[in-house]
């Protein structure tokens, strides 16, 4: 079985579309944001927009589907990808740049006693010290060592890299929306059967307390994968293939096993719809998990994965470092 990527290689983006609704009832709970709650506000049509997941949430998610917990590693079609894993003093897993927030940019990573990996980094893109950064050298060094990364974008904000200038925006990036939205208001209370009046300071008595959940009649989680950037890259046909079959499996594995977004924002797929470039078929998760084997070994063959794929640093809190201006600059996600 092979995908026919043929038709991608002129197309700037491919954007699909998939149309959701509450698994049950009719109502869903959105993200919240600390001093704002729920983020509603209008759209250019005057209807009431309300966003229900975040870019930056959505990169999580689609990055916690593709990892077995049990396991410890990659879900079987992409075993063999290369990544990080950080290990505590006792060599017990701790994290991994699949599951951290900042990938490779981890403090785990780079902020520990191990400094293997940051002394890597910093041989490995040496010569961008100074004048403008190798796009394309950052990528290959990326995909050899964090190959996910490359989808979600990573900002190795350390002033010891380059100046802290080495960053790449999302490949892959997404969000769900809800329009027409109306505030589903509704409360309840935490009770002590023991002690009613209690100290509720100290998690006694009872507590009543209201909630904010909202209805819509359309729910849509939007994807963007950004082909150019891919092929900006510079990294040849099989990594290209590699990448764009790998965002297309975070989504379809999103779709199919990653909307229990919240308790009480269970949502499911009604319509899924390629949007551009319309001509192309997007293809079936089975035949993504048939294909990525094949791709991720395309690619190794090529020599431009580590060897082993899994590199392993040891975490143990380094030396307090003053920090500089540019060290506290954070990744988006």
């Amino acid at each position: 079985m092979s995908i026919d990527f043929s038709a991608l290689q002129t197309a700037p983006r491919l954007l699909i579309e998939a149309d959701l609704q509450p698994l049950q009832g009719a109502r869903f709970q959105p993200t919240g944001f600390p001093d704002l709650g729920a983020a509603v506000y209008d759209g250019p049509n005057g209807k009431r927009l309300l966003l229900v997941e975040s870019a930056q949430s959505m990169a999580n998610r689609l990055e916690t589907v593709c990892w077995n917990s049990v396991a410890d590693d990659w879900i079987d079609p992409l075993k063999n990808l290369p990544l990080v894993k950080v290990v505590d003093k006792q060599g017990k897993p701790l994290t991994n740049t699949v599951l951290e927030a900042h990938r490779l940019n981890s403090p785990y990573i780079l902020e520990g006693k191990d400094t293997s990996v940051f002394d890597m980094l910093k041989k490995e893109l040496a010569d961008m010290d100074e004048g403008p950064v190798d796009i394309r050298k950052l990528a290959a060094v990326v995909l050899k060592y964090d190959s996910n990364a490359l989808l979600h974008g990573i900002f190795l904000a350390k002033s010891q890299l380059a100046g802290g200038r080495l960053r790449l925006p999302r490949v892959l990036s997404a969000f769900i929306e809800a329009e027409d939205v109306n505030l589903a208001q509704s409360g309840g209370v935490k009770n002590d059967h023991v002690n009613p009046s209690g100290d509720t300071a100290k998690g006694f008595g009872n507590v009543p307390y209201s909630r904010d959940d909202y209805t819509a009649p359309k729910i849509t989680a939007y994807f963007n994968i950004d082909l150019a950037q891919i092929r900006g890259f510079g990294l040849g046909q099989s990594v290209e293939q590699l990448l764009t079959g790998l965002a297309l499996y975070k989504i379809r594995r999103f779709l199919d096993e990653g909307l229990r977004l919240r308790t009480a924002c269970d949502l499911e797929v009604r319509q899924l719809t390629l949007t551009r470039p319309q001509s192309w078929r997007f293809p079936e998760r089975a035949e993504l998990e048939t294909v990525l084997p094949s791709l991720i070994e395309k690619v190794a063959q090529e020599n431009r994965f580590a060897e082993p794929r899994v590199t392993v640093v040891r975490w143990e809190k380094g030396a307090e470092k003053k920090k500089k201006a540019e060290d506290s600059a954070e990744a988006e996600e």
